[in-house]
């Protein structure tokens, strides 16, 4: 039974959905949008959304607390200089996620998982979670 248990599995142990979350943040904080499945961006936002809160706070516990799950030090840094003072009046919602449809070779349901405010902030291309999976 599944009494009181959160979170989605994502077909991956547990070590690999911490893995695979901690990327998928690094990545979202990087380029500020990305492209991957409807379960894991909503995983992704019960994710990132407290790393946000505690980046505002700025304090260096809620910092240490971050380093924790974002491994990167400049990653950790564009969180805590660009983006948690974008958000410094909002209380929660910073993220929102846009259905797309489905994937030709799969039919996955795909989503565009994005920072709220931040739509013309970035020009680089969209990044999906598998071209990063290829660039590394």
């Amino acid at each position: 039974m599944r009494h009181r248990k959160k979170g989605r599995k994502l077909g991956v142990n547990p070590s690999h959905r911490r893995a695979l979350l901690s990327n998928l943040a690094e990545n979202l904080i990087l380029h500020k949008r990305i492209k991957t499945t409807e379960s894991r961006a909503k995983e992704l936002r019960r994710y990132i959304e407290p790393l946000v809160t505690k980046a505002k706070r700025g304090d260096l516990t809620s910092i240490r607390m971050i380093a924790r799950k974002i491994r990167h030090k400049n990653i950790l840094g564009i969180l805590l200089n660009d983006i948690a003072p974008v958000y410094k009046n909002r209380n929660g919602g910073y993220t929102r996620i846009i259905k797309l449809g489905f994937r030709d070779n799969d039919r996955a349901s795909v989503a565009l998982i994005e920072f709220v405010g931040m739509e013309g902030s970035n020009d680089s291309e969209l990044v999906t979670s598998t071209e990063e999976k290829n660039s590394e």
